[in-house]
């Protein structure tokens, strides 16, 4: 078994993290999620994940850190294969009624979205 560690430098940390992303991302949906996808800010080395889990998903505590931890972890395997890029990850409602093995399909099939969505966005940008 690989580690797959969830380092400070991969998390969006402050109010400012959250603030440039939301004015300059692109969104990309799925059933219980919506991902915030933009370039990275300058000093960042790897992908970056931050999470919004509101109350709205779930009245109950435990059952909104079980939805963030498995996208941590959904994160923390893919993140190799992710471009550096920050991602803002929210929660639907729809996800508390979701069980784990379907949450982890609808993260894996969206972590494929961002990737092809920077491939997509690199493609033709110089010719050879």
């Amino acid at each position: 078994m690989t580690r797959a560690p969830f380092p400070r430098a991969a998390r969006l940390l402050t109010p400012a993290d959250f603030a440039r992303l939301r004015g300059i991302s692109r969104r990309i949906g799925s059933q219980s999620f919506a991902a915030e996808v933009a370039p990275a800010a300058p000093t960042a080395a790897c992908a970056r994940l931050g999470l919004a889990v509101s109350r709205r998903v779930s009245k109950r505590a435990v059952r909104r850190n079980r939805i963030k931890r498995i996208a941590r972890d959904s994160f923390r395997h893919h993140r190799a294969a992710l471009p550096t890029c920050d991602i803002l990850l929210i929660a639907r409602s729809d996800a508390d009624q979701r069980s784990n093995a379907e949450l982890r399909a609808e993260l894996e099939r969206l972590w494929q979205r961002v990737a092809a969505l920077n491939d997509t966005r690199t493609a033709g940008t110089m010719r050879a």
